[in-house]
Formats: C-alpha cells, structure tokens, sequence
C-alpha cells in the first residue's frame, strides 16, 4: 500500500539528501539478487534515519535485523568517529554482502555484526544504547522493545520499522496474521508503556518512535 502520492514522494526524495554511490550500487544488488528486495530501507528512509542519528547525537547504536546492511550503513554515517553500531540478522547468507559494503563504505571499523537470533544476542550485549532499530521478524518486536529498553540511556530513541504493515493494521481480515498481531501488540506497548513517549509516523510503511523518560 502506498501512504503517499507517488509524484509526492518523488517530490520528496528530490529535495532530500543525495543518495551516496555505495548504497544506490548496494540498493541495485538487493534488488538483482535478493527474493524480498522490498525489505531494503532505501533512498529516502536512509536519509531519515541517518538524520535520525545526528538529531539525537546516538554514539551507541543496536540495530535488530540487518537485511544487506543498508540501514546500518545509514546509520553509521550519522555516527561520530568514536561511535558504536551493532548490527544483529539472523541470516548467515547474508553476511557476505553485508560485509562488502560496509568495508565499500568505509564504515566497518564502526560496526558489528552479530550473526544468530536477536532474542539470545541481545542479553549478551554490555552496551549502554542511546540509539535502536528494530526492523526483524514482526512477531517479536514486543520481545525486542522490551529486551532493549533497560539497556538504554535516559532520552535515548527506538524506532520500530513497517508498523503500519501496508495497511493491515486496521484491517479486520488480517487480525490473526502473527506477524500483523505482533506489530499490533507492539504499536500497543509503545503506546501506553510508561516507561517511553511514543509517535507513529507515516514514513514509509509507517516507523514508530520512542524516546526513553
């Protein structure tokens, strides 16, 4: 479902920041190789994201679900020289290609990357976050949201990814999608949880923010 007329978007994109060269080549692999190249954050979200990071001057970052590592790459620009990503898939076959470009970018020594899943990584991590990026499998984004938020420091944000899942989250047909019943439960949780203030935006397919009271 598209949340925007097309020739807005593009609107948008055009009055943007540019989209460096290594991810326009990363975007062109994703999208040659990869069955679900939609996954990929891309041009416009990248460049919020990067933004993202700036805003809130984040040094240490977790991002939960990697794909090919464009998000990450996003992410790292808006870092200091100093900062700090770790970066968690649970898809060995991607590591190589995720690799790649990080060393193509020149951000892997800013960058860790964490093979396996992100419910047993993440415990293991003895991080103080100031920065989060869920953007996995939809059914544990409550487990993640919940994990994260006593590793972070006081202001610090998660964004959770595709919370409006193409419009099915308001769409009666879908309620017993696991994966839609685990972005309702998260937006739920995000939403009333007193530990967070929260707000929906309609980027994309929808990113939720919060910022840690």
């Amino acid at each position: 479902m598209d949340f925007i007329d097309e020739k807005l978007l593009e609107y948008c994109i055009n009055h943007s920041e540019v989209e460096p060269e290594v991810l326009k080549k990363l975007d062109r692999e994703t999208h040659v190789k990869m069955i679900n190249p939609r996954m990929l954050s891309g041009h416009y979200q990248g460049r919020f994201l990067k933004m993202m990071v700036q805003l809130t001057g984040a040094k240490n970052i977790l991002e939960i679900g990697t794909f090919t590592g464009y998000s990450a790459i996003c992410m790292a620009e808006g870092l200091p020289f100093d900062g700090r990503l770790d970066t968690i898939d649970v898809n060995p076959e991607l590591e190589e290609m995720v690799r790649k470009y990080l060393d193509e970018s020149g951000f892997d020594p800013l960058v860790n990357v964490h093979i396996g899943s992100a419910l047993d990584i993440i415990p293991t991590l003895d991080v103080e976050y100031d920065f989060v990026f869920i953007d996995a499998d939809k059914e544990n984004y409550a487990n993640y949201f919940n994990l994260v938020l006593p590793k972070m420091k006081k202001g610090g944000v998660i964004l959770g990814d595709n919370v409006l899942w193409s419009g099915k989250v308001i769409q009666d047909e879908n309620i017993n999608d696991k994966s839609t019943q685990g972005i309702l439960e998260f937006n739920r949780l995000a939403k009333e949880d007193d530990r967070v203030e929260s707000f929906l935006l309609p980027l994309r397919d929808g990113v939720m923010i919060c910022r840690k009271k």
